[in-house]
C-alpha cells in the first residue's frame, strides 16, 4: 500500500514489496526512509529531454547543462503543492550566458539556454560554462499572489553547489543534490539512433525534533581573525544519508535499464524504503498565436512598425522554436 504523496499520513502499515523493474522516464519518484528522517525525489528525464533539447542545435556541453537544470528544477518544482510555476534562471558571465527552465505544475516542462559558440572550449565542466553571476529560483503561485524568489551567487561552481548553497542560505533545510545527464547511442535497423538520458535525486534530513537538524551559523565575514566558529555535530541520521548518496554513480542515474525503485532499494534496502506514485512530466511550451499576438499588443506601436521586415512581422518562440507569422494589418501596425 503507498499513499499518494509524502505528506499524507496512513494508518495502516504500508505493504513490503519488491521494487519494480520497470523503469519509468520523464517522472519524479518521491520516496522516504523513515527509519533515518529521510526524505527526497527521484528524477528520470528520456523523450522530454529530447523534446526540448533536439529543437536547438545545441553543443553538447551546453545540451548538458541545460540538462542538468532541468533535473534539478524538477526536483524542486514537483514539491509544488498548488497549480503554480518554478522557475530556474541564471545569467552570467561565461559562455552560457543565459539559462532558463520553466516548470508549471503539476507536470509541464521547457526550456531554453544563451550561450556564445565562440568561447565553447573541450573540456569545459558546468562551473566552467557558468562562470560568475547569480542563479535564480522563482516561485508564481498565480496573478493573484506574491511571488518568492530566491538568489544564489554562482562563482564558478556547478549548479549542485548552487542547490547546497540555496538550501543552506535559505531553506536552512540539510540538502544533498545530485545530476547527472548523459547521451546515449543504440543501434538499429535504420542504423546507430541518438538520445539524450537524464536523471538526478534530492535528499533532505527532516526530523521531527528540530533541534537535530540544526547547522551551525553561517559564517559572517568580517569576524576578527582568531574567533572559534560556531560548530554544530551532525546527527547521526544524516551523515548516514549523505554517506549513501554520496555513492550514487552518474550511470545508475541515467540508466535505461535500471528501474528508478531498484535504484533506491540499491540505497536504502538496509534501512527500507518506501516509494509513492510517480509524477509525470511532459515537455510542452505555453506559446500560442494569440500569446504571441497579446504581447505584441503590449509594445508600443513604433516597435511594432520597426518588426515589420519584407511585409511580415515574424516571431519565434526561443523555447520551442515555433514560428508566428503576422501581416502588419495584424500586428496593430497602423
Amino acid at each position: 500500500m503507498t499513499s499518494q504523496s509524502p505528506d499524507i499520513k496512513i494508518s495502516l502499515e504500508a505493504a513490503i514489496r519488491a521494487p519494480s523493474a520497470v523503469p519509468i522516464d520523464d517522472a519524479v519518484l518521491p520516496f522516504e526512509v523513515s527509519s533515518l528522517d529521510l526524505r527526497g525525489r527521484l528524477t528520470r528525464l528520456g523523450p522530454a529531454l529530447d523534446d526540448v533539447l533536439n529543437k536547438h542545435a545545441y553543443p553538447p556541453a551546453v545540451g548538458k547543462l541545460l540538462g542538468e537544470a532541468m533535473v534539478l528544477t524538477t526536483l524542486l518544482g514537483s514539491s509544488l503543492k498548488f497549480d503554480g510555476r518554478f522557475i530556474l534562471q541564471t545569467q552570467t558571465d561565461g559562455p552560457v550566458s543565459f539559462l532558463i527552465v520553466d516548470f508549471q505544475a503539476p507536470d509541464r516542462l521547457r526550456a531554453y539556454a544563451r550561450f556564445d559558440a565562440t568561447r565553447l572550449e573541450d573540456g569545459l565542466d558546468s562551473g566552467a560554462l557558468l562562470g560568475h553571476g547569480h542563479l535564480a529560483m522563482t516561485i508564481d503561485q498565480g496573478p493573484d499572489m506574491s511571488r518568492y524568489q530566491g538568489l544564489v551567487a554562482l562563482e564558478g561552481g556547478s549548479l549542485e553547489d548552487a542547490a547546497h548553497e540555496y538550501f543552506l542560505r535559505s531553506e536552512q533545510i540539510p540538502t544533498r543534490v545530485r545530476l547527472a545527464v548523459g547521451e546515449e547511442w543504440r543501434g538499429g535497423e535504420e542504423g546507430p539512433k541518438h538520445r539524450w538520458r537524464a536523471g538526478g535525486m534530492l535528499l533532505q534530513f527532516l526530523p521531527k525534533a528540530p533541534e537535530r537538524a540544526r547547522q551551525a551559523d553561517l559564517h559572517p565575514g568580517d569576524a576578527p581573525e582568531g574567533v572559534v566558529t560556531h560548530m554544530v555535530a551532525e546527527d547521526d541520521a544524516w551523515i548516514e544519508g549523505q554517506s549513501l548518496i554520496a555513492t550514487v554513480e552518474d550511470v545508475e542515474l541515467i540508466d535505461p535499464d535500471l528501474s528508478g525503485e531498484r535504484l533506491l532499494y540499491r540505497l536504502f534496502h538496509e534501512r527500507g524504503v518506501r516509494v509513492f506514485p510517480p509524477l509525470s512530466l511532459r515537455a510542452q511550451c505555453s506559446c500560442s498565436r494569440d500569446a504571441v499576438s497579446s504581447m505584441l499588443e503590449s509594445f508600443a506601436a513604433k516597435d511594432r512598425a520597426d518588426m515589420v521586415k519584407d511585409g511580415r512581422v515574424v516571431v519565434t518562440c526561443e523555447f520551442c522554436s515555433s514560428v508566428y507569422e503576422f501581416t502588419p494589418q495584424e500586428a496593430g501596425v497602423e
